[in-house]
């Protein structure tokens, strides 16, 4: 799966593979060339063809692991039967020395320093001997110097580039776990400044009026019986601070509404979400189907956090590439759906994936649903996982009478 979708690591691999045919094939030529021996010939063909097959099959049904993951059985098993292969054809032509590299190489890239070091020692100790074994007249020393150096060369810089590789994947876990710790701090020290903002705001103006009226009417039901016009002047005052009170919080409610939703539409506003949310590996794109009317601004203000939602959900959890939000407007009833390209998950687990994450902090999907009822509508989610998700809010307008949240408050 590494080498799926590292681009460094299919070039790596489609080198190692073309370096192995090529080196095959230049082994079987020089065998049949300068080696060939009629008595043993059809046998160390077979042994080529079985050393070529082994090779292919191996990496169709015994996949490399991914760089910093333990190799599984079947890729050792694969490595050592190819490696075995490779010995008997060695010992029977020595042509196939130089097959040994591709497998030097792929016990380097696919295992562990502690393993790949004693295979790598073992195999250069093969092509050496099998080079001293056909040699004739005085030894060349380079028959015995050149394949250690060369190995040497290559352990040295694979082992070198491994740890290194390592080293980098636990600065990116560590990156990756200091800006979520540092994301979820901000988060509740948002959320507590908010929290203390409202709580102060709330006591200054609605506490403090609804104190004031429940002074001035307990003075009202004090003198009612002895002195009417004074009880009178009272509840009026009372009524003056019911006004004021009432304004609060007709602010409170246009305060609290999207501030997307300020100036302009909810197509306006979605538009300008998919822009935002744009970028770092993510195209969000906003389509509108259909001629938005004017709406409540509730219904507004719900939709937009439906789809701010989802395109959180998308971002955090679905590791995708490409969503779409649509916005679709009939008479009767306005859609909003956010697809994306994703991993997706089983909605019926309800521990899978995303939705198993937002249960678990109180957010995301079950927040969703919670808008979507609250407007008299439904969100359905359809997903599979490798094929994405799509989360769709349905909205009846019907039942919605076009009054904003400060009308309905009056």
């Amino acid at each position: 799966m590494g080498e799926r979708t590292d681009p460094d690591g299919r070039w790596l691999t489609t080198v190692m593979h073309a370096a192995f045919f090529l080196l095959l094939g230049s082994s079987l030529a020089r065998f049949l060339t300068y080696d060939r021996d009629d008595s043993h010939t059809p046998w160390i063909i077979t042994l080529f063809a079985l050393f070529g097959l082994l090779y292919i099959l191996g990496r169709a049904r015994a996949p490399a692991p991914r760089p910093g993951s333990r190799p599984t059985a079947r890729h050792l098993v694969w490595l050592g039967a190819v490696s075995a292969v490779w010995i008997v054809l060695l010992a029977l032509a020595p042509s196939a020395t130089w097959c040994a590299m591709p497998l030097l190489f792929a016990g380097l890239h696919t295992l562990p320093a502690r393993i790949a070091v004693p295979v790598v020692a073992v195999l250069t100790a093969l092509v050496v001997a099998s080079q001293l074994r056909v040699s004739q007249g005085a030894l060349n020393p380079n028959m015995v110097v050149a394949p250690p150096a060369i190995a040497a060369v290559a352990t040295a810089v694979l082992v070198h580039l491994q740890r290194q590789a390592a080293r980098q994947r636990v600065l990116i876990e560590d990156l990756i776990r200091t800006r979520r710790d540092l994301t979820a701090t901000e988060r509740r020290a948002g959320t507590l400044a908010e929290r203390q903002r409202l709580a102060t705001e709330i006591h200054d103006t609605l506490a403090q009026s609804l104190s004031s009226q429940q002074m001035l009417l307990q003075a009202a039901e004090r003198v009612r019986g002895t002195d009417p016009d004074a009880a009178g002047g009272y509840v009026r005052e009372a009524a003056e601070v019911t006004s004021r009170s009432l304004a609060e919080a007709r602010r409170f409610v246009h305060d609290l509404a999207p501030a997307d939703l300020a100036d302009s539409c909810l197509a306006d506003a979605l538009s300008a979400l998919a822009d935002r949310e744009s970028g770092a590996g993510l195209a969000v794109v906003f389509r509108l189907d259909g001629t938005p009317g004017p709406l409540p601004d509730r219904v507004e203000a719900q939709l937009l956090r439906i789809a701010q939602g989802a395109l959180a959900n998308v971002r955090e959890h679905a590791a995708a590439t490409r969503a779409v939000v649509t916005l679709t407007c009939q008479e009767d009833r306005m859609s909003l759906d956010i697809a994306d390209n994703g991993r997706g998950f089983a909605p019926a687990g309800p521990s899978a994936g995303a939705l198993g994450a937002d249960r678990a902090r109180g957010h995301g999907l079950p927040a969703m649903r919670v808008r979507a009822a609250q407007l008299g509508g439904a969100l359905t989610v359809e997903s599979t996982p490798g094929e994405g998700t799509v989360v769709s809010a349905s909205v009846p307008l019907a039942q919605h009478a076009f009054r904003t949240p400060l009308e309905a408050t009056s």
